[in-house]
C-alpha cells in the first residue's frame, strides 16, 4: 500500500466537476485517482471521497470492476480484507485523465461562464 490518501485531495471547486466528459459516473474519475498510487481499502477511499455515500461508492466500484478498470481482491487472514486496485486497462486512463484535467484548468473561466449563462432546462408539461 502507498502512503495515506490526502483527505483534501479533491478541492470542492476542482475543475473535474466542470469537464463535460466523464469516465463512468460522477465518482469514477476520482476513484481512479485514489487508486493511482496502489491498492486501497474501501475505508481508505472514503477519506478523500467523503461526499459519496457507501452505497454509491460500492456501485461505482462495481461498475469500474465490471468494465475491467478496477480489480477487487479479498485477502484472507484473521480479518478478511478487501482491496481495490487499478488494472492495466484502468491505469491506461491516467494519461487521458491528466490531459482532460489540464484542459479543464485551461478553460475553467469559459466553462464557468457558460454554466452561468445557460438557461435552465425546459420543464415539459406531463399532461398531454
Amino acid at each position: 500500500m502507498g502512503k495515506s490518501l490526502d483527505p483534501d485531495m479533491f478541492d470542492p471547486v476542482c475543475p473535474s466537476d466542470l469537464t463535460p466528459i466523464r469516465i463512468g459516473d460522477k465518482w469514477a474519475g476520482m476513484i481512479i485517482r485514489c487508486l493511482e498510487g496502489g491498492p486501497r481499502r474501501f475505508s481508505e477511499l472514503r477519506v478523500p471521497l467523503r461526499g459519496v455515500s457507501a452505497k454509491v461508492l460500492t456501485q461505482s466500484l462495481r461498475a469500474l470492476e465490471r468494465d475491467g478498470l478496477v480489480s477487487r481482491t479479498t485477502r484472507s487472514g484473521p480479518v478478511q480484507r478487501v482491496e481495490y486496485a487499478l488494472t492495466p486497462l484502468g491505469r491506461s486512463l491516467l494519461g487521458p485523465m491528466d490531459a482532460l484535467c489540464a484542459w479543464a484548468e485551461e478553460h475553467w473561466d469559459e466553462l464557468l461562464d457558460a454554466r452561468e449563462t445557460a438557461s435552465p432546462p425546459a420543464v415539459h408539461d406531463a399532461a398531454v
